[in-house]
């Protein structure tokens, strides 16, 4: 039996909720079971009570607000739990059709891959502005660079991805989990495509950042976070290098004035080309020892998933053991058994 787990993270969308969920399909081909979960992110306005209303089937909900990475993480974790063969994450303000699910899930299904990204289709969408679209299209290609993925839409938040993907992303960033994925997923060589989606429109500002320039910062601290996390060697040598070669430059100089006699009036470029040349070295060693860590991050990767396994597996044994009998009911008494703690309390 396949099971499809629609994730949705929240922060005070108890006047959308119900829309989103009643927009949800009720079957797609080739799945048996498809549930509901929410993710309430620290709301103050009774989502979660809204979201079960609307016959939600699984809540998770923070007592205080944690960002968007941190709820989507906490969605990835309930729905293994709960037995998801095949997870999709959607907005809770509706952004997403969601009649396309059914074509966002088919690759994932049919095993042709193990995540699929909803593509909204940027450069012609009519809901998106000018500036927005420019900038969707140098993020996504930005990221399609660093991730070796073939990605058109690489912040869309419309995305499938199978039991096992899952249980090999492990999402640290604080604030969006999109870009963090992808370079994860493409690092770790999993199969992603893109599948064209449309959207419905804008109803309210987005939540996750409060301007333009705020949202290029913070996605661009977290490329640039998560590509030198998988990419440390890369990232430190090749600025080390960089460095040194700059650093070589006085002293060529102060090299080519001592030849012809000139040396003495030229110690500063001397003094500033070594001090470059020691930085650059230091930073190539950072380098060495943030690779050594990567690997060591492989490993702990490894022994987390493993855990999940663990733990699902625990879960399901504990929700199929049936539950002991009250051998101290009425009616059904044992007198020569022990007495227990709860016999004397009275």
């Amino acid at each position: 039996m396949t099971k499809l787990i629609i994730q949705i993270p929240c922060f005070n969308e108890a006047e959308h909720i119900a829309e989103t969920v009643r927009a949800l399909p009720s079957s797609i081909d080739g799945i048996d079971c498809i549930e509901v979960l929410v993710i309430d992110d620290g709301s103050h306005d009774d989502t979660s009570k809204a979201a079960r209303e609307a016959g939600v089937q699984h809540i998770v909900r923070h007592r205080r607000n944690r960002g968007l990475a941190a709820a989507f993480q906490s969605g990835v974790d309930r729905a293994l739990i709960e037995g998801a063969d095949i997870i999709v994450n959607t907005d809770a303000d509706g952004q997403y059709v969601g009649e396309d699910i059914a074509a966002l899930v088919a690759p994932v299904a049919e095993g042709k891959a193990d995540i699929t990204i909803g593509d909204r289709g940027v450069r012609n969408n009519a809901h998106f502005g000018f500036v927005k679209r420019r900038l969707q299209r140098l993020g996504s290609a930005v990221v399609r660079r660093l991730s070796r993925t073939d990605i058109t839409d690489a912040v869309s938040g419309f995305r499938a991805f199978s039991r096992d993907a899952a249980q090999r992303i492990f999402i640290t960033t604080d604030f969006s989990y999109t870009t963090d994925m992808l370079i994860q997923a493409g690092r770790k060589r999993l199969q992603i495509s893109s599948v064209p989606i449309r959207t419905n429109p804008v109803v309210r500002p987005s939540r996750l950042f409060s301007s333009i320039p705020s949202f290029i910062s913070q996605t661009g601290v977290t490329i640039a976070r998560a590509y030198t996390t998988y990419n440390p060697l890369r990232v430190f040598v090749g600025t080390g290098l960089l460095i040194a070669l700059v650093g070589a430059l006085p002293i060529l100089r102060f090299l080519w004035f001592y030849v012809n006699g000139d040396g003495s009036g030229h110690i500063q470029s001397l003094v500033i080309g070594g001090a470059l040349l020691i930085l650059g070295v230091l930073i190539a060693m950072l380098g060495i020892l943030g690779d050594l860590i990567s690997a060591n991050r492989k490993l702990l990767e490894a022994n987390l998933r493993q855990l999940r396994k663990v733990d699902e597996q625990l879960h399901h044994i504990t929700h199929s053991l049936p539950a002991e009998p009250d051998h101290f009911s009425a009616g059904n008494s044992a007198p020569n058994s022990a007495p227990t703690l709860a016999s004397h309390k009275s």
